[in-house]
């Protein structure tokens, strides 16, 4: 987990704190692993072979709408892991009662907007710049609803 908290191109799409020490990537890792165990969280890591390879957790989060953001390492990319994950996501979500999940993307990241796409989502009349690691970085929003 640290090693994805502190790896230079995993910070290069998700915004993820710059941390100045390793026990400020610790303190994290130990937020992270408490949602992972709380119901007011969707926090889930991903593992190949018993190994974290990335997670999935919720931004934000109404009584029907869902927001997420995702990570995997760069070594498991174009692999068919993301897409994998997110459908199956999407389908427990969904099972949870959510209506509506929404991700966010910088439009930069082709590769995930491709694989949000691959899962049914489509692009929303959404958009913001967001200042993250002293760019202006344009991010866009997908969403898919549960069919009712």
């Amino acid at each position: 987990m640290i090693l994805l908290l502190t790896n230079e191109a995993v910070k290069a799409t998700y915004i993820i704190p710059d941390y100045n020490t390793r026990e400020e990537a610790i303190s994290m890792f130990k937020k992270i692993q408490k949602f992972s165990y709380s119901e007011e969280h969707y926090e889930f890591g991903i593992y190949k072979d018993d190994q974290l390879i990335g997670w999935v957790n919720d931004v934000h989060k109404e009584p029907f709408v869902i927001e997420l953001g995702y990570v995997i390492h760069p070594n498991y990319h174009n692999n068919g892991y993301a897409t994998e994950v997110l459908k199956a996501v999407i389908e427990d979500i969904f099972s949870k009662g959510f209506h509506e999940i929404i991700t966010g993307v910088f439009v930069i990241n082709k590769p995930s907007i491709r694989v949000m796409e691959k899962c049914g989502m489509k692009r929303i009349d959404r958009e913001e710049d967001i200042v993250y690691q002293d760019k202006l970085q344009r991010c866009i929003y997908y969403s898919i609803q549960k069919e009712i």
